[in-house]
């Protein structure tokens, strides 16, 4: 039982005013009180963060739990009657039908709902969502690019503005932004990894970063030869004194939005038709690897995943290529 728990709200003592009796033949009776009256839910949400907090959990995951939960609490501050679990769980499946008549939202974001909801009221100690059935969630892949792309895309400023006289800072920026893409995709780092990242991280004698992941689990992985060079060339030149190894303007470190933008102009000046993000690179690295009969638990490894069965579903290996590969078999 967490130190929140507040028993007088399913009590079965209280004055006579906010006592309703549960059946016409029974004496029991159950306390008349709203749940919001009954528990502080904006002091239970900062608690609750809080010990995400203390768990190791990522700054997104818990940026992500704080929206979904104060999204939650703001439809039940417009309902009237919350005065038991049952009328709880009804108002919780409201809220559900809500996010996907109203607001349209996916299969999945349904699944998160449910299941932080459910730890919330778990923490708090409420048994209202209790029963409530986990939804499935769909398995839809990202879309990988291929290895032309790829190029394309890390090579796409090199020529632009080449005949015009350009500035020091704008080469660095250019130089900046290579390094990016090209660790992005010879690394398979998360964006918040990339962004996250310190010049110390980097060896470049071994061609390897150290890399704090999700859950604050550390790991290795490795860049080639060229993404080496680049990164030489950009440290060299970068003369600044922090410790994240990628900065803005301002000596703060960029933001994984700043990079999602800067990989859509890339892929713009390529002429990428497909949509490229940071998560796409990710999935493109795993799959290429896949393709070129690097083991998958290897691809774990390098990845940072904690279970095998997630690595499978980024490393789906294109028809095209599981034709060659049947093809080849049956020859």
């Amino acid at each position: 039982m967490t130190p929140y728990s507040n028993k007088h709200w399913k009590n079965l003592e209280g004055n006579s005013a906010n006592l309703q009796r549960t059946a016409p033949d029974k004496t029991e009776y159950i306390l008349r009180e709203n749940i919001l009256d009954t528990y502080d839910f904006p002091e239970l949400i900062e608690d609750y963060l809080i010990e995400l907090e203390i768990r190791n959990y990522s700054k997104n995951t818990i940026k992500t739990y704080r929206s979904i939960i104060n999204n939650l609490h703001k439809f039940l501050q417009k309902q009237e009657d919350l005065h038991n679990e049952r009328l709880v769980l009804r108002t919780f499946k409201r809220y559900i039908r809500h996010l996907k008549r109203e607001k349209n939202v996916s299969q999945n974001y349904i699944y998160l709902v449910t299941v932080v909801a459910k730890k919330f009221f778990e923490f708090c100690d409420i048994e209202a969502l209790k029963e409530v059935q986990t939804p499935k969630r769909t398995k839809s892949l990202p879309k990988s690019l291929n290895e032309n792309d790829v190029i394309s895309l890390i090579n796409a400023m090199d020529k632009k503005d080449g005949h015009k006289a350009t500035s020091q800072h704008s080469k660095f920026l250019k130089l900046r932004n290579k390094v990016i893409l090209a660790l992005l995709y010879s690394s398979g780092l998360r964006v918040s990894e990339l962004v996250e990242l310190h010049i110390d991280s980097v060896d470049l004698r071994d061609r390897t970063l150290r890399i704090r992941g999700k859950g604050e689990k550390d790991r290795i992985v490795l860049f080639d030869e060229e993404t080496k060079e680049l990164l030489e060339s950009y440290i060299l030149k970068r003369g600044d004194h922090s410790d994240y190894l990628f900065l803005n303007r301002k000596g703060n470190h960029l933001t994984p939005r700043y990079i999602q933008m800067m990989i859509k102009n890339y892929a713009k000046a390529a002429g990428i038709k497909k949509r490229v993000t940071p998560h796409i690179l990710r999935h493109s690295f795993a799959t290429h690897l896949l393709k070129n009969g690097v083991d998958i638990r290897a691809i774990q490894q390098l990845l940072g995943h904690a279970n095998l069965s997630t690595t499978q579903i980024y490393t789906s290996v294109d028809m095209h290529t599981l034709k060659n590969v049947y093809d080849r078999a049956k020859n």
